[in-house]
């Protein structure tokens, strides 16, 4: 996967994408980072890349010839169409479906926004997605990017260790998580339940899915309704609502 993000703050993702799995991943070559300072694009001889909204009002809005010109060489070198992401308020709520979605892709683009907003332009005519991470406003997309991104590299192939490991992590399944233990067996005399430590396959499994669906109808019961529960999940999570009573 080919990786472009337009910033006017490249130095917000060197420790970032140089860390963790995100540079696991591009040390194995399953991934290509290319940082642009859009503001190099710029054809004024101040490198200005934001003015003041026409209508008046407080804050600098980014103009589009510098964002417009950045992606257009980036494209003009590309082997293939990329998704061209605007990181803004606006846009839909990132989550585990989008990241899938988008680590099909061969080549991403983000676009970093910062000061008052964007030009409408670049937005009705330059972009293929807008995304928000959570209903907040920060000082500009370089955060939202990384989140996206991260969530997004995790997926590809051979990035983790062990490919089951992001089948069953919280949302990908449509519901959270079970917990989990290492050891010791016994901590200051909080125990790992038996069960885990039985041999036995079939009830960890079961047990797992069954703690699955009980933090799931405790923290985020909204879940439950957006998914289509097999028969046997239906059962069992009939058996966490008695042990609730």
């Amino acid at each position: 996967m080919k990786i472009d993000i337009l910033t006017l703050f490249p130095e917000m993702f060197a420790g970032v994408l140089g860390s963790s799995m995100l540079h696991k991943a591009q040390e194995k070559e399953a991934v290509e980072y290319n940082l642009v300072n859009f503001r190099e694009f710029a054809d004024n001889k101040h490198s200005t890349v934001d003015d003041y909204p026409y209508g008046g009002g407080a804050g600098m809005v980014l103009m589009p010839q510098p964002i417009f010109d950045a992606v257009a060489a980036i494209k003009e070198k590309a082997s293939t169409t990329p998704r061209v992401i605007l990181l803004c308020p606006q846009g839909t709520r990132h989550d585990q479906k989008k990241a899938e979605e988008l680590a099909k892709e061969e080549h991403l683009i983000f676009i970093c926004g910062h000061y008052e907003g964007y030009d409408e332009r670049i937005r009705e005519h330059l972009v293929t997605d807008e995304i928000s991470i959570g209903d907040y406003v920060l000082t500009g997309g370089e955060l939202g990017a990384m989140v996206v991104i991260d969530s997004v590299v995790r997926l590809l192939p051979e990035v983790l260790g062990n490919q089951e490991s992001h089948q069953k992590d919280s949302f990908s399944t449509g519901l959270l998580e079970h917990p989990h233990y290492t050891r010791p067996a016994d901590f200051r005399g909080m125990k790992v339940p038996e069960v885990l430590m039985s041999g036995n396959h079939r009830h960890i499994e079961e047990w797992r899915n069954k703690e699955a669906l009980r933090r799931t109808l405790t923290r985020r019961p909204d879940l439950l309704d957006k998914i289509e529960l097999t028969p046997e999940q239906k059962k069992w999570l009939e058996e966490v609502k008695k042990e609730s009573k």
